[in-house]
């Protein structure tokens, strides 16, 4: 049996489901009923994002949310003063600061903690004189890291995206279906030394962040064939997952796709 200490904690994000809902404007799939079953089957934690946009999670699930479910919640939002200032009301376990841009399809790269100093100083210290854990949700780079410390974040999560990406090209066809990515034209054997330098990032950056006194977590482009990585990383402590969860819940059940992923998630 998994020793409590070396645990690694999972975070599973449902905004996919509020994704589906919204399709419709219509109370189904119901987010509660989502929140009990990953309840059920091995979460540590849900994770939602409210987006200034609101195309998925919208105020009013954030409060239901937070009222009724079983876990705590970790609410993800920009540093606009004015969605922090809901999240202030709305009252999560904790907050995490995310970018944010109107014309992205997901969070695309980790919040520049130093050339957004005021807002994101402003915005620690207003969620932590209200009782709330802050984590800054960064890309692995030493200098981010040193910053988050230096406005005292309690925590950061790093962006995995990178690895993910990288990982996904060199293993399905995404290559041919992202257009994005800066490896886009790699071979395939500069392309593993890139899987190997983000992981090292993503290790060195971890490290760092741990000897600074900062909890770490990791999310971002995580599923069921890239995760090992990640739990191999001892400093990382927590991994915040969602879209490749949802996808499979298609196909065999939320229960099921929860507990199949936290049988992964282990160091």
């Amino acid at each position: 049996m998994q020793n409590d200490h070396h645990k690694i904690a999972l975070g599973v994000n449902i905004d996919h489901i509020a994704l589906l809902r919204e399709a419709r404007r219509i109370n189904n799939p119901e987010l509660l009923q989502a929140v009990g079953v990953v309840a059920q089957n091995g979460a540590d934690q849900i994770t939602i994002h409210l987006r200034e946009d609101r195309r998925h999670i919208q105020d009013e699930d954030v409060r239901r949310i937070i009222t009724s479910s079983p876990l705590p919640i970790n609410l993800e939002c920009s540093i606009d003063p004015q969605m922090v200032e809901i999240a202030l009301q709305m009252q999560p376990h904790r907050v995490t600061l995310v970018p944010e841009k109107r014309e992205e399809v997901t969070t695309e790269g980790g919040l520049d903690v130093i050339n957004s100093s005021a807002l994101v100083s402003d915005a620690i210290e207003q969620l932590k004189s209200n009782h709330i854990e802050v984590s800054l949700f960064i890309d692995p780079d030493e200098h981010q890291v040193e910053h988050s410390c230096a406005l005292e974040a309690q925590m950061i999560e790093l962006h995995t995206g990178r690895y993910a990406n990288i990982y996904a090209m060199l293993n399905s066809a995404l290559a041919y279906s992202h257009h994005s990515i800066d490896e886009l034209d790699l071979p395939r054997d500069e392309l593993q030394v890139a899987l190997k330098e983000s992981l090292d990032d993503l290790t060195r950056s971890a490290k760092h962040a741990s000897l600074l006194g900062l909890r770490v977590a990791a999310g971002h482009g995580l599923n069921y064939h890239n995760v090992s990585a990640m739990c191999a990383i001892d400093d990382i402590f927590e991994l915040n997952i969602g879209q490749s969860i949802i996808a499979r819940s298609i196909y065999t059940g939320l229960a099921t796709a929860v507990e199949d992923m936290r049988k992964l998630v282990v160091r």
